[in-house]
């Protein structure tokens, strides 16, 4: 398998410097990406790959579930440095079809090493009781929109971001669309 990742990487590397022989040495000078993403850790959902964008255009934090957690002191500080440091132009907020944190929030079940974390995932989405009926992937667009307002009433978001654009975005797996949601 690492060997395969050698020669993924390698083809990537002869790739960029046909493209462009100094854009490693352009890489290194330091990143200055215009959007701030969170995303699903979902390995089929990865953000550089679904929108074509090459390494140094998006700045990137990705959990089950695209969660915006106050009390998550990993994505509070990407949301920090994106903001403070880095000065995006925009905020998405990507969720996706078919996604598994999600599907495990609606089973009301988790591995106990999980279980925090998917209770999270489940205080996103409407309540089972009242609102039986939605399928999975229209459960995955309300956590979307959900998580922008987490986002948006976030402390570091309102001390270092407004005025920053926040949009949720739902990619199909479907079909391998985005769609805009807000």
């Amino acid at each position: 398998m690492t060997e395969k990742l050698i020669h993924g990487n390698q083809e990537f590397v002869e790739r960029m410097l046909q493209e462009d022989p100094d854009y490693f040495n352009h890489l290194k000078q330091g990143q200055n990406p215009e959007i701030f993403l969170l995303a699903c850790c979902d390995s089929r959902v990865s953000p550089s790959i679904i929108t074509g964008m090459p390494p140094g255009n998006l700045f990137v934090h990705r959990n089950i579930a695209n969660q915006a957690l106050e009390t998550d002191s990993s994505f509070t500080a990407s949301l920090y440095f994106a903001l403070k440091n880095l000065q995006v132009k925009q905020i998405l907020v990507k969720g996706h079809t078919g996604c598994g944190g999600i599907a495990a929030a609606r089973q009301e079940r988790a591995d106990p090493e999980m279980e925090g974390w998917i209770r999270e995932v489940r205080n996103s989405l409407p309540d089972p009781e009242e609102q039986s009926d939605l399928t999975p992937d229209e459960l995955s667009r309300l956590n979307v929109l959900h998580q922008v307002k987490r986002l948006k009433n976030h402390p570091v978001y309102r001390e270092h971001g407004l005025g920053v654009k926040v949009d949720g975005i739902l990619f199909h797996l479907e079909t391998g669309r985005l769609e805009l949601l807000t």
